[in-house]
């Protein structure tokens, strides 16, 4: 289900509140290669997947930035801003990956709004993501996200 906000000032009352969760989305190996690709980021623990079924994790696993990379594109499936001339990330304050995203696993992603504050023209939002795999007994990426909401 996606949370729509009608108008700027509505953030300030989801202040605490998990917004909710994105659709699951599958991490397979295509994805995995792609990005070490697009990053240049070859480590044999994503993209060996033979050399990585004898590794610490006993497949091949996502890069953390990887999953880190899917927040803007899950985001759309959790929440909607109306009424707004642009929305830009503006960056992260904190980012742990404290979980492995195995190869073909299902990943999702919880979002709760966690503080609001008027800048300029646009309103600043800072959003804890928590992506985790299906069934993980720990999240796979925690992260405190802002966005400035532009009017």
């Amino acid at each position: 289900m996606t949370t729509t906000v009608k108008d700027l000032g509505e953030f300030k009352d989801l202040v605490g509140q998990q917004v909710g969760y994105s659709d699951w989305v599958t991490i397979d190996q295509d994805r995995i290669n792609r990005f070490a690709e697009a990053t240049n980021d070859h480590q044999w623990i994503h993209v060996d997947p033979g050399r990585a079924a004898k590794g610490p994790f006993g497949k091949a696993i996502a890069h953390g930035y990887l999953t880190l990379s899917l927040i803007p594109g899950l985001l759309g499936s959790v929440l909607r801003v109306e009424g707004i001339s642009m929305g830009i990330n503006y960056g992260c304050n904190k980012v742990r990956f404290p979980s492995p995203v195995p190869v073909d696993s299902e990943l999702r992603m919880g979002v709760t709004v966690t503080d609001v504050e008027e800048v300029g023209d646009a309103v600043q939002v800072v959003m804890e993501m928590v992506l985790q795999v299906r069934d993980a007994a720990k999240p796979s990426c925690v992260a405190e996200v802002v966005y400035r909401y532009y009017r």
